[in-house]
């Protein structure tokens, strides 16, 4: 397949402020876009072959701010905030595995990204191995990183003991709804350090802004429409037998998925290879950011 250079200013609106991380990376612009009715937040940087970052659940771009950097410098790299995430708009919609995947879909279409190499943490891993299924014509490759497709979409409770009580009660109708909204940040903290393995993996001004900008009233909807939803993730695996692409499958060590769910999707993707990363847990970008860099760029090398 080609690769494609980017020369021309993608569509969307220009947003005013740039996050703090992005001072480093040259000609990083930082827009909104139209996408299925709701105003997404996306940046884009780089020249060369198209290269589309989707980040985790309850999460925002800023989840790749270690690895962007250096992908900036052979690609042609997006990442953008799901609805409902980060500082994209809240549609009034289901939030199920669904809507999120339509939502991504549609954003390629909306930047007329060509040939591109989806890389998607977690869910967004997930919804990167339905758009190669279902053949969107702008995918050319998949490297999934820990995609979150087993435990009918409950294995964020496996990342603490904390979570599993937390994500217990939110399934509670009326009492889940009360612990959504209150959410104080300690708890909201330690649950977000449940998917790293290095102690210091995350950074401290990270951890605070997914905080407010996942507490925002609406986001916080959204998230517990997606919690109903948790069950949609996992029925997505059904799909990946249609896979016709190249696909790398990247788990951490200390990812919460157990091996037996690693090795059903490998064994379910036609073709699909699939490596390890030692001393790294369920946020791969933040705890082994060169790891995933070189994982990335020696997969587009060879495909």
């Amino acid at each position: 397949m080609k690769r494609t250079t980017v020369a021309r200013s993608e569509p969307g609106a220009a947003a005013p402020d740039a996050p703090p991380w992005a001072a480093g990376v040259a000609g990083l612009a930082t827009r909104y876009a139209e996408v299925n009715g709701a105003r997404l937040r996306y940046v884009v940087a780089g020249s060369g072959a198209s290269l589309v970052l989707l980040h985790t659940l309850r999460t925002q771009l800023d989840m790749f701010q270690k690895v962007i950097p250096t992908l900036a410098t052979r690609f042609r790299v997006w990442a953008l905030d799901h609805p409902g995430h980060g500082h994209s708009e809240a549609p009034d919609a289901d939030y199920s595995a669904d809507f999120f995947v339509a939502s991504a879909a549609r954003f390629l279409d909306r930047m007329e990204i060509e040939d591109a190499i989806i890389v998607g943490e977690s869910i967004g891993g997930t919804i990167a191995l339905v758009l190669a299924a279902r053949h969107h014509p702008r995918v050319r490759g998949v490297v999934a990183v820990n995609p979150y497709d087993y435990g009918r979409g409950r294995g964020l409770r496996r990342s603490s003991a904390l979570a599993n009580v937390v994500f217990g009660v939110s399934e509670i109708p009326v009492v889940g709804d009360v612990m959504r909204w209150v959410h104080p940040y300690p708890v909201v903290k330690r649950i977000f350090e449940g998917g790293v393995f290095r102690p210091d993996a995350f950074p401290p001004a990270l951890l605070r802004e997914l905080y407010t900008a996942g507490g925002e009233p609406a986001r916080l909807r959204a998230f517990l429409r997606l919690i109903r939803h948790w069950p949609s993730w996992e029925r997505a695996r059904a799909e990946y037998a249609g896979i016709d692409r190249p696909v790398l499958l990247l788990y951490g060590d200390h990812d919460w998925s157990r091996e037996e769910e690693r090795e059903a999707d490998r064994r379910s993707i036609p073709g699909a290879r699939m490596r390890v990363i030692e001393r790294a847990g369920h946020f791969l970008a933040l705890d082994a950011p060169e790891a995933l860099a070189r994982a990335i760029v020696e997969f587009a090398e060879t495909r």
